[in-house]
């Protein structure tokens, strides 16, 4: 007997499965200015490199003679494709079908998703339109009695996280888990206009008095600046483009070393670094020229551009290698770190420990930011988070001071406890706080005693400016060595070369962080 009724019901299960939501929902999602869940894994991924896993799953309908006639698909497409020729686990929500809320299939197959990246340690990209949790209150009466809470997907997500890269796009309105899981990634990107995330949508938060629009609640322009999602892009295609490139500097998983790239460098002008850096202290600069110069051509991927703005962090490559790159910005509280700052290099820091990437530190730090608004804002708390993960650290780490380097929040500019490389321009200054600040407390009384207190300002501040060169610290070996900024390039691929052996696969741990 031949199998030919089977198969021919396998490709009717497989045509039903390609229709998804129907023809309606298709153009309304394409209306809406958004692809379909197929329509993104196509663009996503390597060509035809897309082998699904369940794509059968769903719930079929049946007539009296129990014959198939239909199958709601499950709203949840999950599997394994090529990005850059390099394999990954893709999940999707299907929007098209209940609008991405929960069917009887999509738990299990988010679950499974993230147990297959882990187990075949392979990066897991996450592409979120919808609420993917627990379902709608329609659920309610469906089932007959209301569900308990319990996130059981996230145990599996948080071992993610620890094993392999996670990207999470967000593609639509998500809400709930699904905010969660755009949230709870190593870079996540929003679409400009088209995506929005938020803990509760309108109807609901209209509830308590509060009638807003899904942008004006959880729109790319404020959940890019608080620190939620790392990333906007202005179309999906380039949050494809940006997870893409993420995925390039970290290897699959943590049992691997991030790959070497052919350098792109081409012999950087490399000289004006040395008039990079004002002689007023007063006057700020641009540090993202710098930090293009100093890395490989082209090869400097910011993150968070858009909050914990006293500094410029993302990835980079070095001689080929993938680093960590974190830059003091001046034109935000002159580099002052204020409480998002802290933990937004505290983020970085910790990807950087994960997928074992060395750290460059572009050092300018006038210490924590001060007055009664950072208090309030706890700047204290997550600075100290910050200087612990800094401690706990066990990557190699090179600092390049290249203005100031004051207080408290200096002090973490790199591991103490560890040997580190550390290099300082001539334009470098350091100390326990900024001379501008501390005079007027050391030598209060002999400044208000003075005849002329302004002119005994002045006497003292020339006097102790004299003795703060970086050269009197490097006579006392205070710090290693003071180069020429046009040289910078040189040493850090120096850097680079020799942290490269020294990387470790694995899973790393960090100990309590206050």
């Amino acid at each position: 007997m031949s199998w030919t009724p089977e198969l021919e019901e396998l490709a009717q299960r497989r045509a039903f499965a390609l229709k998804m939501g129907g023809e309606e929902k298709v153009r309304r999602q394409h209306e809406g200015g958004k692809l379909t869940v197929r329509e993104r894994i196509d663009q996503l991924v390597d060509p035809e490199s897309f082998r699904e896993v369940g794509g059968l799953a769903g719930t079929g309908q049946y007539d009296a003679d129990g014959k198939l006639i239909g199958v709601t698909p499950s709203n949840v497409i999950i599997g394994r494709a090529r990005v850059g020729q390099r394999p990954v686990v893709v999940v999707g929500d299907d929007f098209t079908v209940r609008g991405g809320a929960n069917d009887g299939a999509v738990g299990d197959k988010m679950i499974f998703a993230e147990v297959m990246a882990c187990d075949l340690r392979l990066p897991l990209v996450r592409l979120v339109d919808g609420t993917g949790g627990g379902g709608s209150v329609k659920n309610i009466e469906t089932l007959g009695h209301t569900l308990l809470p319990k996130m059981k997907i996230w145990g599996f997500a948080a071992q993610s996280l620890q094993q392999v890269p996670v990207v999470a796009l967000a593609l639509g309105s998500v809400a709930g888990q699904g905010a969660a899981r755009v949230s709870g990634s190593h870079y996540s990107v929003m679409v400009r206009d088209t995506s929005q995330l938020f803990v509760a949508g309108p109807p609901v938060v209209a509830r308590i008095g509060q009638k807003l629009s899904k942008n004006e609640l959880g729109g790319s322009h404020i959940h890019t600046r608080n620190g939620v999602v790392d990333d906007e892009a202005a179309t999906e295609a380039q949050a494809f483009d940006a997870a893409r490139r993420f995925l390039s500097y970290l290897p699959s998983s943590v049992h691997e070393l991030p790959p070497r790239q052919e350098s792109q460098d081409a012999a950087q002008p490399q000289e004006w670094l040395r008039e990079a850096i004002p002689r007023d202290p007063r006057k700020v600069y641009k540090v993202r020229p710098i930090v293009e110069t100093l890395v490989d051509r082209g090869s400097f991927m910011e993150i968070g551009r858009h909050w914990g703005k006293a500094i410029a962090s993302g990835l980079a490559r070095i001689d080929g290698w993938p680093v960590a790159i974190v830059a003091s910005n001046p034109y935000h509280y002159g580099g002052a770190w204020d409480r998002m700052t802290s933990e937004k290099f505290t983020r970085l820091i910790d990807l950087a420990q994960t997928f074992h990437l060395p750290v460059v530190h572009m050092v300018d730090i006038a210490g924590f930011q001060i007055g009664i608004e950072a208090e309030r804002d706890g700047v204290m708390r997550a600075g100290v988070r910050a200087l612990t993960a800094v401690a706990q650290s066990t990557v190699p780490w090179c600092s390049v001071i290249v203005r100031r380097a004051f207080g408290v929040a200096a002090g973490g500019h790199q591991n103490p406890g560890r040997h580190n490389f550390r290099y300082a321009w001539p334009s470098a200054q350091w100390g326990s706080l900024p001379i501008e600040g501390g005079l007027e407390v050391a030598y209060r009384a002999q400044i208000e005693s003075a005849p002329d207190p302004a002119a005994k300002h002045a006497e003292i501040e020339a006097r102790v400016r004299a003795l703060t060169s970086p050269f009197r610290s490097a006579e006392a070996f205070v710090v290693e060595d003071i180069i020429d900024p046009a040289q910078t390039r040189e040493a850090l691929v120096e850097f680079a070369n020799l942290a490269a052996p020294l990387r470790q696969a694995g899973v790393h741990k960090s100990g309590f962080r206050p």
